[in-house]
């Protein structure tokens, strides 16, 4: 059957897919799903452990991100370089998700348990009696260095399995027309693994209730998330090697030559190539300058929120359990807002305003949630008598309901505007363009909060004195976040109806040559 054949309405917009197409779009659909599925309990766990381990707090993610995952990533990025040479492609999938796998099987049976043993927490006690309080972020991350390993290897998951492995193997095998109809069903499908996952790690973490005395509590929660991700781990290999075995050797769904991958345009910028090509294009400083405010504004409002959730939730289990029904309510207000919000908004009210809802939306429910965090001393209690709850985990419910608008108005708004603004650009500064931006962009924004927070901390001595700094600095980058939204939507329409006037131009000029070679008879020579 051609792709060329048509789809009804209602399935073509909903589920465009042939028959024969289904051993290939399901177990891709499958892996996407798991990898997410794992992400989402790696995701829960890792900030469970982190967060609640002895001497710690919130305090050390800001460390963890700048000094433990960057030095990591750049290790893995030169390992993968070279593996890659020596290794063939299955082989190096195999070979990367069994690490990970092994890993975080070797933490919950043996790191873990022998965690006294191995955290050095003299040392530990000894650099916090002769350092300033700010410096309690970092103390944290050498005492409890085995949850630091476990914290990076997850950060890494997300980054390796899904955007190299996934997508990698997804361009490799998808012809353009088949991308063109999938890759919106991988996302749609996949996102399924937040709720639940979420309901996983909510019940794995309730587990607790029904053990025996002497059982630690949350070293057997950990055990089950480990087990089932760990399964996991071993069905998407298993996914991937029949995929090799049984679609790949079907010249119907594979022809190498008609992928998306071996028609994709290739291109790596150096840090002051990139650097130099942003500063150049107001256009794209203004795309660069969307990535790395939604960076520094979620990074900057999620550790002051997860500060509060740590003073809420002492216990391990009941921190884990609490994000686990945080990942549920994110999964399903994404999926909901992908299915009836993304498409009305961009086509019913265009590209600025669609992509001014993400920082207008964090703006207010930050702001909300910041003004809670300064004044709730000021609240008269009936408020909280009304809600039946407590001034901390009110404040709690909101930075949670916060969270959630902003990761659902980020996946289903911000991502695609971000994507979209690359269309109107010529084809050589769309790569050019999008390497710069993913080069400068992305680890700016993560590291730049990372920064601001450990130089407030280590000048003021903890989250709680810096918050009305950080609310002040947060304010400050949604301010550059909108105008560079609203001077980038000027530039793309104007882009667009350029191209949309060239285009027509060119029509019209094509209609009056027809038209000429029409009226022009030959001439008989005799």
């Amino acid at each position: 059957m051609s792709d060329n054949t048509e789809f009804g309405k209602w399935r073509a917009r909903l589920w465009p897919v042939y028959v024969y197409e289904l051993k290939k779009l399901i177990p891709m659909i499958l892996m996407f799903y798991l990898i997410l599925f794992n992400y989402t309990i790696l995701r829960d766990t890792k900030d469970t452990l982190v967060v609640t381990g002895a001497g710690s707090g919130a305090e050390i993610i800001p460390f963890l991100k700048l000094w433990v995952n960057v030095p990591f990533a750049v290790i893995f990025a030169i390992t993968y370089a070279k593996l890659s040479n020596i290794l063939r492609r299955t082989t190096l999938f195999y070979f990367v998700i069994s690490s990970f796998l092994l890993f975080f099987c070797l933490f919950s049976l043996v790191l873990y348990p022998a965690r006294d043993l191995l955290h050095p927490t003299a040392f530990a006690d000894y650099l916090q009696s002769i350092l300033p309080p700010g410096f309690m972020g970092l103390i944290a991350v050498v005492r409890n260095w085995t949850f630091s390993l476990f914290y990076v290897m997850s950060e890494l998951w997300g980054s390796v399995c899904l955007s190299l492995l996934f997508w990698g193997f997804a361009n490799h095998i998808t012809r353009i027309s088949e991308s063109k109809r999938f890759y919106a069903l991988f996302g749609v499908m996949g996102n399924l693994a937040l709720p639940t996952a979420g309901l996983f790690v909510y019940f794995a973490s309730a587990a607790r209730q029904q053990l025996p005395e002497g059982v630690d509590p949350w070293g057997y929660s950990l055990n089950l998330l480990t087990g089932v991700l760990t399964a996991g781990g071993i069905l998407i290999m298993a996914t991937h090697w029949w995929m090799n075995r049984y679609v790949l050797t079907d010249p119907r769904l594979y022809q190498p030559e008609n992928t998306n991958e071996a028609s994709k345009e290739t291109l790596s910028l150096s840090l002051k190539e990139s650097l130099l090509h942003i500063v150049r294009s107001k256009y794209l400083l203004c795309v660069a300058l969307l990535v790395i405010s939604y960076g520094i504004c979620i990074n900057m409002v999620e550790v002051t929120w997860k500060n509060q959730l740590r003073l809420q939730y002492h216990n391990p289990n009941d921190y884990n359990q609490f994000m686990g029904l945080f990942s549920t309510c994110t999964g399903i207000v994404t999926i909901c807002m992908m299915l009836f919000v993304t498409n009305n908004v961009i086509r019913r009210c265009g590209w600025t305003v669609a992509a001014l809802c993400t920082p207008v939306v964090l703006l207010i429910t930050g702001s909300l949630f910041f003004m809670f965090v300064l004044f709730r001393g000021f609240v008269p209690d009936t408020l909280f008598m009304l809600f039946s709850t407590t001034p901390l985990m009110l404040t709690v419910i909101l930075g949670a309901l916060q969270n959630i608008m902003s990761k659902s108005t980020k996946y289903s708004l911000f991502d695609p505007t971000k994507e979209m603004s690359y269309i109107p650009l010529d084809p050589e500064e769309k790569v050019k363009g999008k390497a710069a931006v993913d080069v400068i962009g992305n680890p700016t924004g993560k590291s730049a909060g990372s920064v601001i927070q450990q130089v407030l901390m280590i000048s003021m001595g903890s989250l709680a004195a810096i918050a009305p700094y950080v609310a002040v600095i947060v304010l400050a980058f949604f301010a550059v976040w909108i105008g560079a939204a609203r001077s980038l939507g000027k530039q793309f329409d104007e882009l667009c109806s350029t191209g949309n006037k060239s285009k027509s131009m060119q029509r019209e000029e094509s209609q009056d040559l027809n038209s000429q070679n029409h009226k022009e008879k030959p001439k008989l020579v005799v």
